[in-house]
């Protein structure tokens, strides 16, 4: 991730700046894309980082303050870099402004959805969320697998401190073992 060099280096930054890098190394594992079904495209990309920074999200709202901070600063870094990358890409001022705009709807409605269906402990409208957002399609069955790895994922991240997240980043399950639509043994 690039610094902007008129800001302020410090601690917290860093902190958080790290947390960002390796909320999005989860969401680039390959697995997720040659096993679990994710499109390896830009969308798809985007798809597997909202889903990712949503199951940190989650974390950290279980945790005490001063984890809403953090949450809140994770999600400005996000939109810090996906902005600087619509630049980099070569839209103007007033394009980035408008994609900005879908970018965060569909990061906050999808945010919704998993919450609702984790929060349910609803497999299958999890699964149902999933086909139709990350993997854009209608068969929740293409889903299972990445339904049962998000399913763990977020009971796993249930268990993770602010320190232990802060220092170690999210510790994520392996796609792999859910490539045939259940968790792992």
């Amino acid at each position: 991730m690039i610094r902007n060099p008129f800001r302020r280096d410090n601690a917290r930054t860093r902190a958080i700046e790290a947390l960002h890098v390796r909320t999005n190394a989860g969401a680039r594992v390959p697995a997720l894309y040659l096993d679990l079904g994710v499109p390896d495209t830009v969308e798809g990309r985007f798809e597997a980082l909202c889903l990712h920074v949503v199951l940190v999200l989650r974390a950290l709202r279980r945790l005490p303050a001063p984890a809403a901070d953090v949450a809140q600063d994770l999600v400005n870094s996000v939109f810090e870099q996906l902005d600087s990358s619509l630049r980099e890409l070569g839209v103007g001022d007033m394009g980035v402004s408008k994609r900005m705009k879908k970018l965060a709807q569909a990061f906050y409605g999808r945010a919704a959805a998993y919450d609702a269906a984790l929060d349910a402990g609803d497999q299958d409208a999890l699964a149902e969320t999933l086909a139709r957002n990350v993997l854009a399609r209608e068969d929740a069955a293409a889903a299972r697998g990445l339904a049962a790895y998000v399913a763990a994922a977020d009971a796993g991240l249930a268990g993770t401190g602010l320190d232990a997240l802060m220092a170690d980043g999210p510790v994520l399950p392996d796609p792999a073992g859910f490539a045939g639509g259940a968790a792992p043994a």
